[in-house]
């Protein structure tokens, strides 16, 4: 009972706040300039892995091919690339907010059908 009240409570004060930030077209340019930076040091970082690791493969093979150590910095840096992807384009990098639409579409669709 009191637990309802208190949630009913809450429900109707949250419904008077609402939380919206207008961005003058100089804030919005700043952060889009930031995200594109942000976006192109990843997209480096995952040049540089592609470049560096295979290199790094050949000299191990090279020097001493009875021990791969190879492996332990590309699963370093791999954990590393895939943190900085999840820092750049947010936690839904596969399934993101567009995918969800397409699916939602695609499956209503296919109930039309049945």
């Amino acid at each position: 009972m009191v637990i309802e009240l208190n949630r009913n409570l809450i429900k109707k004060s949250l419904k008077h706040i609402k939380m919206k930030t207008d961005y003058t077209e100089e804030q919005k340019y700043i952060r889009a300039k930031k995200k594109v930076e942000d976006i192109k040091g990843f997209y480096w970082n995952l040049l540089s892995y592609c470049l560096v690791i295979p290199f790094l493969i050949f000299i191990n093979l090279q020097t001493s091919p009875g021990y791969h150590w190879f492996w332990w910095p590309m699963l370093g840096w791999g954990i590393g690339i895939v943190s900085h992807g999840f820092g750049v384009f947010g936690h839904k990098i596969l399934f993101g907010k567009d995918w969800e639409e397409r699916k939602i579409k695609e499956i209503m669709d296919k109930d039309k059908f049945r």
